[in-house]
């Protein structure tokens, strides 16, 4: 099959968050299975150029069709990381892309509303006439639209949409201007709750919701999360869109890159190891210490690692280093805040533990210390009050770093308690679960966990080899997506 992904993320070349590691692994996996893959980006002036090879033009002078003139755009090709990929650069006052920053400005529905009319506008002048078309979040919601409104017409026909949504927090919600821009036009038509009118603002068209309506298919990132977002509040007011189009949509859990994280032959750790050969693992957590400047003593060592924001559960993240403080172990934290409130309060909480040997606070990210807590950590909490997929969690999985984890989303889908699990076998469990939001179930977890550790050494061993030969590439997702590619376009 010829697949193109169409995205406003893809990792290392553009990140800053999963998705843009999804999108990466996703076409790195399909390449594998012998399909033919190409992305096609926006071209960030900040984007990482380091990462792309070969940058040349592809495609000069691109005319798209905006507010009933044009806006001529350069389209530029490279390889990031073996990946074939095409970036849309606007020439244009409105600097579509020449931010400084991907995310974050007033006008983002209007900057990814034309970076969806210009991909499709290059595929149609291009002559590409690839089998699927796979969109991710609200920033390409508007490409099965533009696709099956307007382009179809015009020699795209066979053309089919999968969509993913990695997160419905955020779901692109915007005004009439947009139709207007694209050439879509007709307000009446689009202000339908049958289509693009948000489901409780009659003022606004939701851009997700135009993903959700109009693609082949919709998936989410985990299958638990898909249930929630039908039935729980996470579906952030799409539940019932969800509900509607229930028989295009389903869960596919993530995978991670098992070339980048895998402790066998992981470049950013001192001491490789393997699930036969855990003995490195004692190293990295000295070596850890040694960076951090924290004591080395007989102490399970618990990590955190991730955005420090409202989703990953602040409070709960708060609760665990002080509790894993009074219960005689060692709290590691790295992340950086999205809000201006939680960055104030852990900066506060940095200053006031910057002194005590057994905690280290590091705010901000750096991925060689990523790698090295992940290798050297026996524990790491993600007590998340919402997680779509998760990745800390199995990367922890497969470093033999034991995930305690509130039971959400794909947290659900990958770690099973090692006591309580009812649906696996002893030998199957590969952590702790606990589910509710306050400090005493966070608590009861970690004891368990941290009292495996202390008390029976021999069975805590036995936990971590039976995380390590969990199976989270992107082998099983990518078959399944094979699965819906082939199922969309009989």
């Amino acid at each position: 099959m010829y697949i193109v992904q169409i995205a406003s993320e893809c990792a290392p070349v553009i990140k800053a968050g999963g998705l843009g590691d999804v999108v990466y692994g996703l076409s790195r996996e399909l390449e594998v299975r012998g399909h033919c893959v190409e992305l096609i980006l926006p071209m960030y002036d900040c984007m990482r150029y380091d990462h792309v090879w070969g940058l040349h033009e592809a495609y000069r002078d691109l005319s798209v069709p905006w507010y009933g003139g044009a806006v001529h755009c350069n389209v530029f090709c490279g390889w990031v990381h073996g990946q074939l990929c095409f970036f849309i650069q606007p020439n244009s006052g409105d600097n579509f892309f020449n931010r400084g920053h991907y995310y974050g400005a007033t006008d983002d529905h209007m900057r990814f509303a034309f970076f969806s009319k210009a991909a499709l506008e290059f595929l149609l002048r291009s002559n590409k006439r690839p089998d699927i078309l796979h969109c991710h979040d609200w920033q390409t919601g508007l490409v099965p639209v533009l696709l099956y409104e307007m382009y179809q017409y015009h020699g795209m026909g066979r053309q089919r949409v999968v969509y993913t949504i990695h997160n419905f927090k955020h779901q692109g919600i915007a005004g009439a201007n947009v139709l207007w821009a694209t050439g879509l036009n007709r307000e009446s038509y689009y202000f339908h709750y049958d289509r693009l009118l948000d489901n409780f603002n009659p003022f606004a068209l939701n851009l997700m919701k135009g993903g959700i309506v109009y693609a082949n298919y919709v998936n989410t990132v985990s299958p638990h999360h898909a249930w929630e977002a039908r039935y729980e509040t996470v579906g952030y007011g799409l539940g019932h869109t969800l509900e509607i189009h229930q028989g295009k949509f389903g869960g596919i859990l993530n995978g991670i890159d098992y070339n980048v994280w895998n402790p066998e032959k992981d470049d950013y750790i001192p001491h490789p190891y393997s699930v036969n050969d855990l003995s490195g693992k004692a190293l990295n957590k000295k070596a850890l210490r040694e960076r951090l400047l924290l004591r080395d003593v007989d102490r399970p060592l618990i990590a955190f690692i991730g955005r420090l924001d409202e989703q990953k559960g602040m409070h709960l993240v708060h609760h665990a280093i002080y509790h894993a403080l009074n219960k005689n172990a060692q709290f590691v934290l790295l992340g950086s805040a999205t809000e201006p409130g939680i960055n104030s309060w852990f900066w506060h909480e940095k200053h006031f533990l910057n002194s005590n040997p057994d905690c280290h606070l590091e705010l901000g990210f750096n991925e060689e210390l990523a790698h090295l807590i992940y290798a050297g950590a026996d524990m790491i909490v993600v007590p998340s009050n919402y997680e779509p997929c998760g990745l800390t969690q199995v990367i922890g999985l497969q470093y033999g770093t034991v995930p305690i984890v509130r039971g959400v989303g794909g947290l659900v889908n990958t770690v099973f308690d090692r006591d309580f699990d009812p649906e696996k076998t002893p030998e199957e469990r590969n952590g702790y679960v606990f589910y509710q939001t306050d400090n005493h179930a966070l608590e009861s977890a970690m004891n368990r966990a941290m009292g495996l550790w202390t008390d029976y050494p021999k069975e805590f061993q036995k936990l971590v080899m039976q995380g390590m030969a969990y199976d989270y590439s992107w082998n099983y997702p990518g078959e399944q997506y094979q699965g819906v590619y082939e199922m969309v376009r009989c």
